[in-house]
């Protein structure tokens, strides 16, 4: 057999699937009760009691009948003959009147079975469903617990091979390397795979009243059994936010090898405790006075000690607003600025970033500093001189994952998306949220999905790029990634945003081709060129439009983050006013 399948192929597959599904054989006078047998006599009398005139023969019918007889032996009859219906439905040419049969029993019955009948005969049951459901429903919901459990007996029969018992959660460093089919691993403490799986198995059922009663009571018994991996999983999670309550486990760490580009992290800071430590955010800025002027309060109202903007067009009423606020420090980037850099002005923005970033991290005296574009801000868990007073001594770099903003809403109370990584759930999640596009979006995001660092200062032989901190040229090492806190990217405002832009970036920013593969630039300039404004449109109202129905495709894969930023107060509370738009 070829070894690199593991069946042979799917026609062996089928030609064993086939073979276990020959129809029962019946000897003349055997045969399955009528359809309108009275049924109530049948949970009364009980199996093996009275007499029974079946004669034994050579059909397959005649075994499963004295089988099962002798399984249910001294139990109500009723599950006898539930028995064998279900034996009988599980092959082929199965006799007519077995599966009415079958779903009169459970219309009619489903208290008593649900009473005296054990899981594994339930579990059957679901997958009988599965094949014989007279409605949509019925049959959606039998195949959905089908498979459920029959990947369960899998899982949960290879690990009767380990030491740790059915009850045992494993307690250990997860295994590098990706899962069978390139799948992303489940997240322990944030992912929502599990719940939403059983939820919509739950709400599923609860659209038939002939199965309901099973595949809840079915769901019922999972989640109240100690020996699945929910309930290991669920055990696992408790232990890891348990942990994630002491000093530093509000972190993940990037493992370090013996060649690993370690930055040396100021050992003065390790005596740092909440109160005196100063954080800050560097920033080059072109936008309106008004959005950098929100941008500001809101990270100052965060406890920032100081933000260093680096205006890359030089403007006068932006430097005036900020003159009377210490906090805020304004460097206008004119020609004479940049003849002092040995290297002149960089070409492009990127370069002129990184160039500011690292002009204000070697002459800063914060204890961190935070890289930004005037279009994000940091949603931290906890406040940033909390959470990054618990840094281990020896780390020097704090990572923030990105939260994309949905477009057209409101700042003040706003919605992000999550990429399925990051929210523990599939990938596949991606093409049932955006069905045209989604199969060509990194995460389902058109903007950056490297996040933004908050480094230590004081490091020498460091540049400040715009997603990492450079030690000797390479991004240190040493690096921590915060577990459940963000930066909120507010790429896009609204359809006239998009548009304006547009051109721009697949140039120049962040919608650039990526390799070879077929990405964002390519569809852009797909629809560019032959669908014009009108495919444009349908991209935008698709992937980046604040709407219902976004926010709650978005939901249902717990891939939706809110928060209320309340931009325009903070600029009122921190500034006095909130500068209006020129030319109003």
């Amino acid at each position: 057999m070829d070894r690199s399948s593991t069946y042979g192929g799917f026609d062996r597959v089928l030609a064993q699937m086939e073979g276990r599904r020959d129809p029962l054989t019946f000897a003349p006078g055997e045969a399955l009760p009528d359809l309108h047998i009275d049924l109530a006599p049948l949970r009364q009398r009980r199996v093996g009691e009275g007499p029974d005139t079946h004669q034994k023969s050579a059909s397959t019918y005649s075994y499963k009948y004295l089988e099962l007889k002798e399984e249910f032996l001294g139990q109500p009859e009723l599950l006898w003959l539930h028995g064998l219906l279900v034996a009988a439905l599980r092959r082929r040419a199965q006799p007519a009147q077995a599966a009415p049969l079958f779903l009169r029993i459970w219309r009619e019955e489903a208290p008593f079975l649900l009473t005296h009948l054990g899981p594994r005969w339930l579990v059957s049951a679901a997958t009988t469903f599965a094949d014989h459901g007279t409605t949509e429903a019925q049959r959606r919901v039998g195949h959905s617990l089908a498979v459920l459990f029959a990947t369960m007996k899998l899982y949960e029969t290879e690990r009767l091979h380990v030491p740790a018992s059915p009850k045992q959660p494993f307690d250990g460093p997860r295994k590098s390397g990706p899962l069978a089919l390139d799948m992303d691993a489940y997240a322990i403490v944030n992912g929502g795979l599990d719940v939403n799986m059983l939820g919509r198995l739950w709400q599923d059922a609860g659209g038939d009243d002939t199965i309901r009663p099973l595949a809840r009571h079915l769901l019922g018994l999972l989640d109240t059994d100690d020996r699945t991996v929910f309930r290991r999983l669920r055990l696992m999670r408790e232990a890891r936010e348990n942990r994630q309550e002491k000093v530093g486990e509000l972190f993940s760490f990037a493992p370090l090898h013996d060649k690993s580009n370690v930055a040396p992290a100021p050992a003065q800071l390790a005596s740092l405790t909440a109160g005196p430590l100063r954080w800050g955010v560097v920033s080059t800025v072109q936008a309106p006075l008004p959005q950098i002027a929100r941008f500001a309060a809101y990270h100052l109202s965060e406890g920032a000690a100081r933000i260093q903007l680096y205006l890359d067009t030089p403007d006068a009423e932006t430097a005036a607003f900020f003159s009377g606020d210490s906090r805020v420090r304004v460097i206008q980037c004119t020609q004479a600025y940049w003849d002092r850099h040995r290297a002149g002005r960089p070409e492009t923005h990127q370069g002129r970033q990184m160039r500011n970033a690292t002009h204000a991290y070697r002459r800063s005296d914060l204890d961190w500093l935070a890289h930004l574009d005037v279009d994000e801000v940091l949603m931290p868990p906890i406040p940033m001189s909390d959470l990054l007073v618990q840094v281990p001594a020896d780390t020097a770099v704090v990572h923030v994952r990105p939260a994309e903003m949905l477009a057209g809403g409101t700042q003040d109370s706003a919605a992000f998306k999550l990429t399925p990584r990051f929210a523990g759930t599939d990938k596949a999640a991606l093409q049932q949220i955006y069905p045209t596009f989604g199969a060509h979006l990194r995460g389902g995001y058109i903007s950056h999905l490297e996040g933004k660092a908050v480094v230590r200062v004081g490091i020498p032989e460091c540049r400040l790029g715009i997603h990492a901190l450079l030690y000797r040229g390479e991004p240190a090492a040493n690096r921590a990634e915060l577990r459940n806190g963000w930066v909120g990217h507010a790429h896009v405002r609204d359809w006239q945003d998009f548009r304006d832009r547009l051109d721009f970036r697949m140039k120049k920013g962040s919608y650039q081709r990526r390799g070879t593969t077929f990405g964002l630039y390519d569809v852009l300039e797909f629809l560019k060129e032959n669908e014009g404004e009108d495919g444009l449109r349908q991209f935008y109202d698709e992937v980046c439009a604040d709407t219902p129905a976004l926010r709650q495709a978005l939901d249902d894969h717990q891939m939706l983050l809110t928060r209320h930023l309340d931009l325009d107060e903070r600029c009122r509370q921190v500034f006095g006013r909130v500068p209006p738009v020129t030319g109003t």
